[in-house]
């Protein structure tokens, strides 16, 4: 295995038609995700969506969205400025073997590939507003026509554009059963012992890769279907010796590949004894199999960017924020661009359903596919208290956002000439208002010495027999950490009490988290007062709050590391004269007024969810 810090960018200058493949990944800055929302403007425009999604992007992502719309977001997650794309996944969520509860599994993090594949066709931008769809989400179970867990994206047969990594440091036992049919598990990939269809049965333990969930997308547009009309306008190219080409009249634009990568280790000490047996994790659509993974893309880039960015640059994993000649600039790392979903409804914390109320299905849970369903109505929202908050603290002009109420199988490459789309209804809007100037301060940077991680696969290219195996690096980097202005606050310095609990000060959390005893408990708006009154209701003698609206109960640190108290300095959500932690700084408050901590120690494999994940070749396999 190779590791290292930083990656040199590759410029070259290249024809529009390739003879070989070139790429570079889009990578997201700041704390992800742009939002966890009921949403999906594609398949369920101008209301909710039937399930929960991951959202990445800009920031004027809503119920309804064009290209333009995108094109005046005020921020996006992605670095490069002129991107101004949605892209979205369903959520995952846990389902504990002992109670039957639902939690929400956290999101680390998502890298979007661009890939330039070889092919005679001229490569061209993604068109404003065009939209994309790949996988399946109504599968339940395993398809016919799939043998195995490889991917398979050559159209002449049907299209497998979906897996799931499970990075291990060994592969016995196999993550996916030898003798599964799919009818019970899911498949292994016959040529990647690390990737498979349908949740793996084994914790996905590599270092900084946890499971992870990878759609490929098809790269070949079709115009007389149109932008919007997802289910026709796309297809994927097709292999003509060592090219991959698309129907003639059909425009070539780039092959994207979404990498999300989900927290599932978190959960291993409640279903370690089910390894081997079952997985206990389930889509938000309720499918408990993983055959219906799959990724939205709405297109907001400038066109004459990426166009620049396919004929000139192969950055690969350094990332298309450092192809050279970007007119539009790159986006700060110490950025992060959040909204809030406009639907008021739980999907975090407990549950004992899905939003949605989608019922679960697949494997031992019985029930076949299920047919694509009109959204649920929205929930009756809960009596919202408005109170100044401070919920992406960004450069002098970026605005926070809040919500104001106003009155796929790939298709075969034929054309289609629907396009026309009804026209949505009035939904919620998406309103900025002005943020408060933040105050910057410099956090030195956490450097940690990776170990061995598992071999990652990248996608073949356009030889039918071609394999190209990498290994993953990580590379480190410096946070920039956002803080609000000084004002007429409550610090909740040592000393202060509250329902019995002193606070103990400000303290570093981390990814695993040092208070786990109860991990975002559903409590409302967040305030010091009425985290710790949570906490020491459910028994607990340690509460603690993070990053303005963020509660955690337990009984102690599992590890302890003081900050200083200026580091834990966001307004609370739930009261503006209180300070609820920062940007990974937790306020808290014990009984004793002392942070205790856990007496044995630990061996964490830690995860940092702002470290990107780079690859350099190693080798070449052949097989397609």
């Amino acid at each position: 295995m190779h590791f290292t810090t930083i990656l040199a960018t590759m410029a070259v200058t290249v024809a529009a038609a390739k003879d070989r493949r070139t790429f570079a990944t889009l990578q997201h800055k700041g704390r992800g995700p742009l939002t966890t929302c009921r949403a999906d403007p594609i398949v369920s425009p101008g209301g909710p969506s039937a399930h929960v999604h991951a959202v990445m992007g800009a920031s004027n992502f809503g119920f309804n969205v064009t290209g333009e719309s995108l094109r005046q977001s005020k921020c996006t997650t992605a670095k490069p400025k002129a991107d101004m794309s949605s892209y979205w996944v369903p959520s995952l969520y846990f389902k504990d073997p002992e109670t039957g509860l639902l939690e929400p599994v956290e999101f680390f993090y998502m890298v979007n590939y661009y890939f330039f594949d070889a092919t005679d066709d001229d490569i061209k931008a993604f068109p404003l507003g065009l939209q994309i769809v790949s996988g399946n989400p109504t599968l339940r179970s395993k398809p016919s026509h799939v043998s195995d867990g490889a991917l398979q994206l050559d159209p002449s047969k049907p299209i497998q554009a979906a897996q799931i990594t499970c990075p291990r440091p060994n592969y016995n036992p196999p993550s996916w059963p030898d003798n599964s049919d799919g009818s019970r598990a899911g498949l292994g990939d016959p040529g990647n012992k690390g990737a498979g269809y349908g949740f793996p049965f084994q914790n996905c333990d590599a270092y900084a890769s946890p499971m992870r969930v990878d759609v490929h997308f098809p790269s070949c547009y079709n115009p007389a279907a149109g932008l919007t009309n997802y289910k026709n306008n796309m297809a994927f190219p097709t292999p003509v010796g060592d090219m991959l080409n698309c129907p003639k009249g059909w425009i070539h634009v780039p092959h994207m590949f979404f990498e999300t990568y989900w927290n599932t280790p978190k959960f291993l000490p409640r279903y370690q004894h089910l390894l081997g047996k079952e997985s206990p994790f389930v889509f938000s659509n309720g499918d408990a199999t993983g055959f219906s993974a799959h990724g939205d893309f709405i297109s907001g880039w400038d066109e004459e960017e990426l166009q620049h960015i396919i004929d000139t640059c192969d950055a690969g994993h350094a990332g298309l924020h450092n192809c050279p000649g970007l007119k539009h600039g790159v986006n700060p790392d110490s950025e992060s661009c959040n909204i809030e979903c406009p639907i008021q409804e739980k999907i975090a914390g407990t549950l004992d359903k899905l939003p949605g109320n989608n019922p679960i299905a697949g494997w031992k849970y019985g029930g076949g596919n299920v047919s694509p369903a009109p959204a649920p109505a929205v929930p009756e929202p809960e009596p919202v208290v408005e109170k100044p908050e401070l919920e992406t603290p960004k450069s002098s002009s970026a605005p926070a956002i809040k919500v104001e109420p106003s009155s796929s199988a790939a298709p075969a490459p034929v054309p289609s000439s629907s396009s026309a789309a009804a026209p949505p209804p009035p939904s919620t809007t998406l309103v900025t208002v002005p943020a408060p100037a933040p105050t910057k301060v410099e956090e030195p940077p956490v450097v940690e010495k990776p170990e061995p991680t598992s071999e990652a696969v990248l996608p073949p290219a356009a030889s039918p027999k071609v394999r190209i195996v990498y290994d993953t690096v990580t590379v480190w980097q410096t946070r920039t950490v956002y803080e609000a202005p000084a004002g007429p606050t409550q610090s909740a310095k040592s000393g202060a009490e509250i329902s019995g609990f002193k606070a103990a000060g400000c303290y570093k959390d981390q990814s695993d988290r040092v208070i786990s005893g109860k991990i975002l408990p559903n409590i409302g708006q967040v305030s010091n007062t009425a985290c710790v009154e949570y906490c020491s209701s459910k028994g607990f003698s340690v509460a603690g709050t993070e990053y303005g609206g963020e509660c955690y109960c337990g009984n102690s640190l599992n590890t302890v590391e003081k900050l200083d108290d200026s580091k834990c300095n966001m307004t609370c959500k739930g009261d503006a004269s209180q300070k609820c932690g920062g940007d990974w700084a937790l306020t808290v408050f014990t009984k004793g007024g002392a942070a205790p901590a856990k007496a044995e120690k630990r061996h964490v494999r830690n995860h940092n969810h702002l470290a990107h994940h780079a690859r350099i070749p190693s080798r070449h396999l052949h097989r397609r």
